[in-house]
């Protein structure tokens, strides 16, 4: 068994023991959404648009206990769903979510679970318009040739995607991740062990420590149980990247990145927009340069969400008036709280809309265009791109 097949089984066996996610079966379909996974949302944010089918392919690559493809089935209906993972154990676990929830017998298009390495993707038939692949490449061996093997299954204008670990907001993690394996010794490998001597180091250390404090204050609530704590201190095989790192394995892909999917905390003015001097510095930055910056001013940046595409990808640019004006508006889907002037958006951030804001939402039924909506209520063109680009509208080509 070469080295790298032999991490792969490190890595199974780790899931076999502890299926991950460990997330509880629930008997109803699951609350509230990730809009990543919303095949709709997903595409108006990538592309400014609306899609023009929802009968689409989606990939839900190393599914796990199938958190994200219980999601997958329950916001896209219509779309054909297949999930892949290396652990057995966990992909029982995934079969029994979608089916107990009542999302299986629900879904309208096939669904269908394999046990195939990621390495293997090729084998799957046909293409995908959408892989989602989240927490699962850098726990590859070889993460480049993971995402070269889905880019692969990705169609012309297709969606990937992803989550990957950021090296310095889990700085702490790595060093305890060490400790760990120095003492269990010969027993590394015994996941169950592992867990066992990560929670007698955390509950002997002193309060003040920074591995103690730092575990408190952003994971414990969600390592109480063994299965995270598992795959976050006991792990076999993991990669952490920086920016440079991160753009190597983009650039490896051969895919066009679209950028972070959570853009607002890419934004550089977050952290020293209160000093114009350096704002106007930066500008001489290229992009992975400025995003390389960010990233060394907020070392609590733990993972990176992003999406990437197979040319051709065309994107909707809403600033010509009369292509703006033919468009058809709809409500975005993944609000909550709407029909209401109090809401939160896409990203559960609470959104206060004007008057005008919301009896112009009201009216976006999906069958009238920007323009007669506008000139009926004197709803300025550009405060419809406000809602546009805060994806609390979609928009779609009136001859779509």
């Amino acid at each position: 068994m070469s080295s790298s097949q032999a991490r792969q089984q490190a890595v199974r066996n780790l899931y076999n023991a502890y299926p991950f996610p460990p997330e509880p079966l629930l008997n109803e379909p699951p609350p509230g959404y990730n809009w990543r996974w919303h095949w709709q949302s997903a595409h108006n944010f990538c592309t400014g648009r609306k899609p023009d089918r929802q009968n689409v392919r989606i990939l839900d690559a190393g599914c796990g206990t199938g958190v994200g493809t219980e999601y997958l089935l329950h916001l896209n209906p219509q779309a054909e769903i297949v999930g892949i993972d290396l652990s057995e154990g966990a992909l029982e676990v995934a079969e029994k979510r979608c089916q107990q929830s009542g999302v299986r017998q629900d879904h309208q298009a096939p669904v269908s679970f394999q046990r195939l390495p990621i390495e293997q993707a090729g084998e799957l038939e046909g293409e995908f318009d959408l892989i989602n692949c989240v927490g699962v490449l850098h726990h590859m061996p070889d993460p480049i040739q993971g995402i070269q093997a889905l880019a692969k299954k990705l169609a012309p204008g297709g969606l990937f995607h992803i989550f990957v670990y950021a090296e310095l907001g889990r700085w702490e993690i790595q060093l305890m991740q060490e400790a760990i394996a120095l003492l269990q010794g010969d027993k590394r490998g015994d996941f169950v062990d592992g867990v066992k001597v990560g929670r007698q180091i955390f509950g002997s250390l002193p309060e003040n420590s920074r591995l103690v404090k730092y575990d408190k204050e952003r994971w414990s609530l969600e390592n109480h149980r063994d299965a995270s704590f598992a795959d976050m201190y006991v792990h076999p095989q993991e990669v952490n990247y920086n920016v440079k790192t991160l753009f190597e394995l983009i650039d490896a892909s051969g895919l066009e990145f679209l950028g972070f999917s959570n853009p607002a905390f890419w934004d550089l003015d977050r952290l020293v927009g209160q000093e114009p001097e350096l704002i106007e510095r930066a500008k001489d930055l290229d992009e992975r340069s400025r995003y390389r910056l960010i990233e060394l001013l907020d070392t609590n940046i733990s993972h990176y969400e992003f999406f990437l595409a197979k040319p051709p990808i065309e994107i909707t640019d809403w600033s010509a008036d009369d292509l703006l004006a033919g468009a058809i508006a709809e409500v975005q889907p993944c609000l909550n709280g709407w029909p209401s002037k109090s809401l939160f958006d896409i990203d559960y951030g609470l959104v206060s809309l004007t008057d005008a804001e919301f009896a112009f939402m009201e009216a976006c039924d999906g069958t009238k265009t920007v323009g007669d909506i506008s000139q009926t209520l004197g709803f300025d063109l550009d405060a419809v791109r406000s809602l546009q680009k805060r994806q609390l509208i979609m928009l779609s080509l009136a001859n779509s």
